[in-house]
C-alpha cells in the first residue's frame, strides 16, 4: 500500500493551478475527448482482449496531488503479470509488451482511459506526470515538491521526454531504477515546477496544442535525452 503523503511542499504554484477555472477546463476538455475517442477505445478495448489474455485496463497506484495516492488507468500494453517479471521502469524492446502494447505506447493511445482520472478530479489534463510512490521515497525534497501540483496526462515534461523508453533503452536493466530516480526523474521534476510557478490557462492550451502535434511528428530522441544518455550512469547512486 502506499505511503503517507508528503507534508513539505514549500513551493506555491500559480493561483492557476488549483483554480476552479482549471478545474472547470480539465471537465470540459475530458468530457469532449471521452466522447470523440470512445469508438476509437472500444477499437481498442477489443484488440487487446483479442490478442493477449488478461484484462483490458492496467490500473497502478500512483502519488498525485501531496501524494495522495489514487489508481491511475491505462490500456495494458503488457502482458499479465509484467510487473513481477521485471523492473516496473519500461524501456524500448521490453519484451513484456504485447503487440498491440508496442502500438499504443507509440502513439500515446495507452493514456486515454487517464480521461476518467481526470473527470474524478485525480488529474488534470496538464500537469506532472504522476509517478510511483517507491520513487518519490527516493527523491530529495525539492524534487517532492512538484507533489504540490496535481498531475495530469501531459505536461512540460512530457513534451520533452517524450521519447523517453528510447532513452531507457541504453540502460541496463538491473540500473533502470536507480538511473531513472537521478537522472530522468529530476529532470522532469526541473521542467514541472517551472510550469507550476507560471502556469496559466494559455500555457495549459499551448501545452495540449504541442502534445498533439508531437504525437504526429514521430520526431527523434531530443538533445537533452542525448545529454543525459551521455552522462555518467552511476552519478549520485
Amino acid at each position: 500500500m502506499m505511503q503517507p503523503p508528503h507534508s513539505a511542499f514549500q513551493q506555491q504554484p500559480s493561483p492557476w493551478c488549483n483554480s476552479r477555472r482549471k478545474r472547470l477546463l480539465d471537465i470540459v476538455v475530458a468530457t469532449f475527448a471521452l466522447v470523440g475517442s470512445a469508438p476509437f477505445m472500444l477499437l481498442i478495448a477489443l484488440a487487446i482482449r483479442a490478442t493477449s489474455p488478461g484484462p483490458v485496463f492496467f490500473r497502478q497506484w500512483r502519488s498525485g496531488l501531496k501524494g495522495h495516492p489514487f489508481q491511475l488507468l491505462k490500456f495494458r500494453t503488457m502482458q499479465v503479470a509484467a510487473e513481477q517479471s521485471g523492473p516496473r521502469v519500461t524501456r524500448a524492446g521490453d519484451a513484456r509488451m504485447t503487440r498491440v502494447g508496442r502500438w499504443l505506447r507509440k502513439w500515446k493511445a495507452d493514456e486515454l482511459p487517464q480521461l476518467l482520472n481526470v473527470l474524478r478530479g485525480e488529474m488534470s489534463i496538464v500537469g506532472p506526470r504522476p509517478d510511483l510512490e517507491q520513487y518519490w521515497r527516493e527523491a530529495r525534497d525539492l524534487e517532492r515538491q512538484v507533489l504540490a501540483t496535481k498531475p495530469g496526462i501531459t505536461g512540460a515534461a512530457s513534451l520533452i521526454f517524450r521519447n523517453e523508453e528510447e532513452l531507457l533503452a541504453y540502460v541496463p536493466e538491473t540500473e533502470l531504477a536507480s538511473f531513472y530516480v537521478h537522472h530522468v526523474l529530476p529532470g522532469k521534476v526541473r521542467l514541472d515546477r517551472k510550469y507550476a510557478a507560471q502556469a496559466t490557462c494559455l500555457s495549459d492550451c499551448r501545452i495540449l496544442i504541442q502534445t498533439i502535434l508531437c504525437i504526429f511528428s514521430n520526431d527523434p530522441v531530443s538533445r537533452q535525452f542525448e545529454e543525459m544518455k551521455q552522462a555518467p550512469r552511476h552519478e549520485g547512486v
